[in-house]
């Protein structure tokens, strides 16, 4: 353990900005749009991505990053194959949460709530819209299950390469997207000393109720 980096005293400060309770908008989804506005200016390349924890019937918890590629006020999408760990775990238990975080703004963003899957249309529209080597990757590979070499991938996708030459790729009936659908969120924002600003959109029937979190 001797050659351990001493990370309990790695320190810094949050000082970008604060957060009070009269910046915020009232509906959740319009203070998103202006914090993911603001990231993209800043950050372009790294913005969109966001950490998707699910759990299955077992209850172990599951993350892993993954891209979002709309939201509006239907909830927020991203695209996968089905037959993934996290596609089998939203199939058991359509629950799940993501968390943005933008380091330099020094911003996090929870949103949690139910998931449903999108039509195929949908992710088929998506799926065309992608550059023809990510079509090609996806639908050479089944996500998550075990495989002996990567160049057995490789020769699949160059398999699919040479049948579908010159034609359009189809999208496979077990990749496309979810949507999940608010019912939470936390803006965070990093402040000095570790006290930072912590606001919580809760949904009841009477709309978006919100309240400050101690750190």
């Amino acid at each position: 353990m001797s050659d351990t980096p001493e990370i309990s005293a790695l320190r810094r400060e949050y000082v970008a900005a604060g957060l009070s309770r009269a910046e915020l908008a009232a509906d959740p989804l319009e203070q998103f749009g202006y914090w993911m506005q603001q990231a993209l200016e800043a950050y372009p390349d790294d913005a969109t991505s966001m950490t998707l924890a699910t759990a299955g019937a077992d209850g172990w918890p599951a993350a892993r990053i993954v891209l979002l590629k709309r939201f509006d006020a239907d909830g927020f999408c991203w695209f996968t194959d089905f037959r993934s760990e996290k596609g089998e775990q939203l199939q058991q238990n359509p629950k799940a949460e993501l968390l943005f975080y933008w380091r330099g703004l020094e911003r996090q963003v929870r949103i949690r709530g139910r998931v449903e899957q999108l039509d195929h249309a949908m992710g088929e529209t998506y799926f065309h819209e992608r550059p023809r080597g990510s079509q090609l990757s996806a639908a050479a590979s089944h996500q998550s299950f075990p495989i002996d070499h990567r160049i057995t991938l490789e020769q699949r996708v160059a398999e699919l390469d040479q049948t579908f030459e010159g034609a359009v790729i189809p999208c496979p009936l077990t990749w496309g997207g979810y949507r999940l659908i608010p019912e939470l969120y936390e803006f965070w924002q990093g402040r000095e000393n570790r006290l930072h600003d912590r606001f919580r959109y809760q949904y009841n029937d009477t709309g978006w109720q919100i309240e400050r979190l101690q750190p």
